[in-house]
């Protein structure tokens, strides 16, 4: 049972994440002619796409995909309780455990792509296309960080800076909400 709740779990987790980098490379104003950004377009696109002709977007939020988003993480806790639980649920309940665990997704997302980032600086050569685009996405919250905190001795430590406040913030998360999985 375990086994099945952790497979079903990873894959809503990981489809949530792909929207939620759609959502991230528009608000980053990233490189939408990447390979890695075209196949992120390409596998939310089916559903993004007509939502966005009913959905106009505020400002720069894509209001459709983060819909889409949310939508995906109350078909998670649906499916999980649905499958997994003998009790009855709430969709009130869900629906408010929803956001809070959308947001903890992002933060995960947000950490992952920094803990890559920081690997393929000291392994990639650079022009690599995933590399350009991470830079894309974390650079607008990194570069704050730069400035109180300039690179000491060839090290830039405004990665670890942000992988703490973003730990921080998850950890924040499961103390006001309780655990969000």
């Amino acid at each position: 049972m375990n086994a099945t709740v952790f497979l079903v779990s990873t894959l809503f987790n990981l489809y949530l994440m792909v929207v939620m980098l759609r959502l991230w490379l528009q608000l980053a104003r990233a490189d939408f002619y990447n390979p890695f950004s075209q196949f992120v377009v390409k596998a939310t696109q089916p559903v993004v796409g007509p939502m966005r002709r009913a959905i106009p977007a505020i400002g720069r939020l894509d209001t459709a995909t983060l819909l889409f988003a949310y939508a995906v993480v109350v078909l998670k806790f649906v499916t999980l309780n649905a499958l997994f639980s003998n009790a009855e649920f709430s969709i009130i309940a869900i629906l408010v455990v929803s956001f809070p665990s959308l947001l903890d997704q992002f933060l995960d997302l947000m950490f992952f792509v920094l803990i890559v980032r920081a690997i393929m600086s000291f392994v990639s050569q650079g022009g690599n296309p995933i590399e350009m685009l991470f830079q894309q996405l974390t650079e607008p919250f990194l570069a704050p960080i730069r400035r109180v905190i300039p690179p000491m001795g060839g090290f830039d430590l405004s990665v670890l800076v942000a992988i703490i406040a973003i730990q921080f913030l998850g950890i924040l998360l499961t103390d006001v909400f309780g655990k969000l999985r």
